[in-house]
């Protein structure tokens, strides 16, 4: 049984949640983790850079000099990839990079990754933002008491505007809803700070593997 440390909105503490063994997984899914990343993070690259080989560098196929005779090495074209501005030898093309990983894969990945965090004391559970105003230092103030103010993932159940204004401008901080929490997100921040409802969220999406949904 895992347990969770409890807010309250002013950031005091106000008791903990547990948290059932087995809806836990720890002991399968690393490389579940690592292929969802993977995917993840070549799902983000371009794939735009493109370079010309010989034949598509301008130029005439006018031989530079004749075969033998001047003394000079042989060359044939001036688009040659030996010369300077000519083409470039098995250089880049624009490619897709992006993977594909099964429904199955990524969802024990979440389950994994998300299981970690909580066993390891990561995961806080404020029960609600009650911000007065979308200031930046009530945030910074808040997340403080916490003990989150270093690389922080906010996870609500719905977005709230006051919540999202106070913390665009800190560094390291993200806030987004448990929907649209990824396993990259996950392992990329330090603390996890959820909205009791936010957390609610999280842990019915890690009980779907069980349900088959």
């Amino acid at each position: 049984m895992s347990t969770i440390k409890v807010f309250n909105p002013a950031g005091e503490a106000a008791g903990e949640m547990s948290v059932a063994d087995s809806l836990l997984v720890l002991d399968k899914g690393e490389q579940a983790v690592k292929d969802t990343v993977v995917a993840f993070r070549n799902s983000l690259r371009a794939g735009t850079a493109s370079t010309l080989s010989k034949g598509e560098v301008n130029g005439s196929n006018k031989k530079p000099w004749r075969q033998k005779g001047t003394g000079r090495a042989r060359a044939g074209l001036r688009q040659s990839p030996v010369w300077r501005g000519g083409g470039v030898a098995f250089g880049p093309k624009p490619r897709d990079f992006s993977q594909k990983v099964n429904r199955k894969v990524v969802r024990l990945a979440f389950t994994r990754a998300l299981s970690e965090k909580i066993n390891d004391g990561q995961v806080k559970v404020i029960e609600r933002f009650d911000l007065a105003e979308p200031k930046t230092k009530l945030m910074t103030a808040l997340l403080k008491k916490l003990g989150a103010e270093r690389s922080t993932l906010i996870v609500l159940d719905q977005p709230d505007e006051k919540v999202i204004l106070a913390a665009r401008n800190l560094q390291k901080v993200e806030v987004a809803t448990a929907a649209e929490i990824d396993v990259y997100s996950i392992l990329l921040y330090r603390t996890l700070v959820a909205t009791q409802a936010g957390f609610e969220a999280l842990t019915a999406r890690m009980l779907k593997k069980e349900v088959g949904a």
